[in-house]
């Protein structure tokens, strides 16, 4: 049997070692809602517990042919491209991928909320952190797509913000024209992204578009989610109102809070689909039978239709091309807050090994695992792309 030495690649290594960190080697999945050693997991946006949000499964996979083993690549393709040191980078896109979940942003603590704020210098010491631990923007949509380009050795990360709330982004007027606020986590991002262009810039933005979304500031709303779009961040749906689904008990009630919620963006920004929907509050609706409107739906004549839904959760999520993840039960790690907890980011950079996460193995058009983590790729997700084991 032939045995795979190398990997090839299409475009330049830059930025990652492969170097690992700290952590342990058999970190433990922590499920939505479970409680470890006394306190629950899954936390709210008002910081108390949540229930579990479970949403009943989609087939979403790719279905075409299962791909060949890349010891199968021809000669005659290989012209060109670059190859790497397994032994370094050792590539493994079956690991664990963080998607944050960021809510506010203020210049200085003094009271209240400990949990769900974060300072503007603790956010760009994190960019920093993250840069130089190797991890590498991408967007929601490219996960989603299976569509994973960082350089070889670096880790996917995804940003998402809830409730669009003035700290994360707002305009100015300077000389006339709309400008991105410094400060704030998209003028902190862009200042970042200047110095360190592969680093990324990327993130969904999930709105409440019934009142409150990135209010004061200059320019109308239609005009920051223009903004917004412009520079290539996507927005999501969190509800109209930010209602607890808890206690929506009908389907009509449920559609309507999605449904008005694309209506509105619609008028705001013409033709913009919301293709992601964020859970507020982290709850699902009690009545199960409801839940396959939390995925799609139609309000007023405005059809909605979520590829992937957003929990608050503690956990690292699986690759869409593991055939254990369920995008419409995507887990997500909750950023640190001033008052720092179990399983919020920070906990994670500490704990979780580069073992265990999705190391990149530079070529978007190839899916790389060690040998042994062969089975936990679906064929059917992988699409036209090819699966290479060392």
């Amino acid at each position: 049997m032939l045995m795979i030495t190398t990997l090839l690649l299409s475009i330049v290594l830059v930025g990652c070692t492969g170097k690992p960190s700290p952590g342990t080697e058999n970190q433990e999945q922590i499920t939505i809602g479970e409680t470890t050693g006394g306190n629950t997991q899954n936390t709210q946006d008002n910081g108390s517990d949540t229930n579990e949000a479970t949403i009943p499964e989609e087939n979403t996979g790719d279905t075409s042919p299962e791909t060949e083993n890349g010891s199968e690549k021809k000669e005659d393709d290989n012209a060109g491209q670059q190859e790497i040191d397994y032994e370094k980078i050792k590539p493994n896109e079956s690991g664990k991928i963080m998607v944050v979940m960021f809510h506010r942003f203020i210049e200085e603590y003094t009271s209240g909320d400990k949990i769900y704020v974060t300072t503007f210098d603790e956010f760009r010491n994190l960019l920093q952190e993250l840069y130089d631990k190797g991890y590498r923007l991408i967007s929601m949509k490219d996960f989603l797509n299976n569509n994973i380009n960082v350089p070889a050795g670096c880790v996917p990360i995804v940003f998402t913000f809830d409730d669009g709330t003035p700290g994360q982004f707002n305009l100015v007027e300077e000389d006339g024209k709309l400008t991105v606020n410094k400060q704030t986590a998209v003028g902190i991002m862009l200042d970042f992204y200047e110095k360190h262009p592969d680093f990324g810039l990327a993130g969904t933005f999930y709105v409440n578009l019934g009142g409150g979304t990135f209010e004061g500031g200059a320019g109308t709303l239609a005009e920051k989610l223009k903004y917004l779009i412009d520079l290539g961040f996507e927005i999501g749906n969190h509800t109209f109102s930010h209602v607890d689904l808890n206690t929506v008990k009908t389907a009509e009630e449920v559609q309507k809070e999605l449904g008005a919620n694309q209506k509105r963006m619609y008028e705001l920004v013409p033709g913009y689909k919301m293709e992601t929907l964020s859970l507020p509050l982290g709850n699902t609706t009690k009545d199960k039978s409801l839940r396959e409107y939390l995925v799609k739906g139609v309000y007023d004549g405005v059809e909605y239709h979520n590829q992937a839904i957003m929990l608050v959760g503690a956990n690292p999520t699986l690759p869409p091309t593991s055939s254990e993840y369920n995008p419409l039960y995507t887990a997500r790690v909750r950023a640190s807050g001033i008052q720092k907890e179990d399983f919020d980011l920070s906990w994670w950079l500490e704990n979780i090994s580069r073992s265990q996460e999705y190391v990149s193995d530079g070529n978007p058009d190839t899916i790389t695992v060690p040998k042994d983590k062969e089975e936990s790729i679906d064929k059917s997700r992988v699409g036209d792309k090819k699966v290479i084991t060392y």
